[in-house]
């Protein structure tokens, strides 16, 4: 199974039998050491396709066939960011066979990464890395992953926080803009806890007057618990559908 090198030329060639069949290839590299690992490579991926298993795929595959999975059961953010994670930040990574990547390149990768982007960032990239190895171990495309990298040690940044005496100041500031579908969105999000996308996705069917609950019918973590509705905005809330009936049932 082991293949064997010769030389056509400059160019390194390889030779081995694999499941019955004679297999002989250029490597196109004129240097041998190059030459061993795209001839130990294409051995591996005869012995795989002789098992019936799939064959290994550079990073670059990996994301396509993650993104390929994952497009309709995703959120929208969570894709947008696999998306340029394949499409800008794969660095020297993106053509390596996933077997191979190691610890030692995986913090290279990283250092290219911090001369443009925060430690932050740089911990979220390392978690899209590992998210799509470990995919790959399920998949049993990889025994394990083959490499070892801490996260960055961050300091976290307090939040703001709005004292609730000033809650009604602000909000009539917020008023005051003259947006009346932000005004309901950013009251949603203070009297419901909802997130951005759940703001712009909310209907006015997902609220039961009767027992003053909301329940979201499109979240991120694809739960349908019924949220309480605080009495101040169930007042708003009214006040605004008397006033403008809605043409559809979305908030605006």
């Amino acid at each position: 199974m082991m293949p064997r090198l010769f030389l056509v030329g400059r160019v390194w060639h390889y030779r081995f039998q694999a499941d019955g069949r004679r297999w002989q290839r250029s490597t196109g590299e004129t240097v041998r050491r190059r030459a061993e690992i795209v001839a130990a490579q294409a051995a591996e991926d005869a012995r795989r396709a002789a098992l019936g298993l799939e064959p290994i795929p550079t990073l670059r595959e990996l994301v396509r066939q993650w993104i390929a999975v994952h497009e309709l059961v995703v959120s929208a953010s969570h894709l947008k960011g696999m998306y340029e994670f394949g499409r800008l930040h794969l660095y020297d990574l993106g053509e390596l066979k996933i077997d191979v990547i190691s610890t030692s390149r995986v913090e290279a990768a990283r250092a290219q990464h911090l001369r443009g982007h925060s430690p932050t960032t740089a911990n979220h990239w390392l978690r899209l890395l590992r998210l799509l190895f470990r995919w790959a171990v399920r998949r049993r495309l990889i025994a394990e992953v083959s490499w070892t990298v801490k996260p960055i040690k961050t300091q976290k940044r307090p939040r703001a926080i709005l004292p609730a005496a000033h809650a009604l100041e602000w909000l009539a500031a917020v008023d005051q803009q003259g947006r009346p579908s932000a005004s309901c969105g950013i009251r949603l999000m203070l009297g419901l806890g909802l997130r951005e996308a759940e703001v712009r996705t909310a209907r006015w069917e997902w609220i039961d007057w009767e027992r003053q609950t909301y329940t979201p019918g499109r979240t991120k973590g694809r739960e349908a618990a019924p949220v309480p509705l605080p009495d101040w905005l169930a007042a708003y809330l009214q006040s605004k559908r008397a006033e403008n009936p809605p043409a559809n049932s979305t908030y605006h």
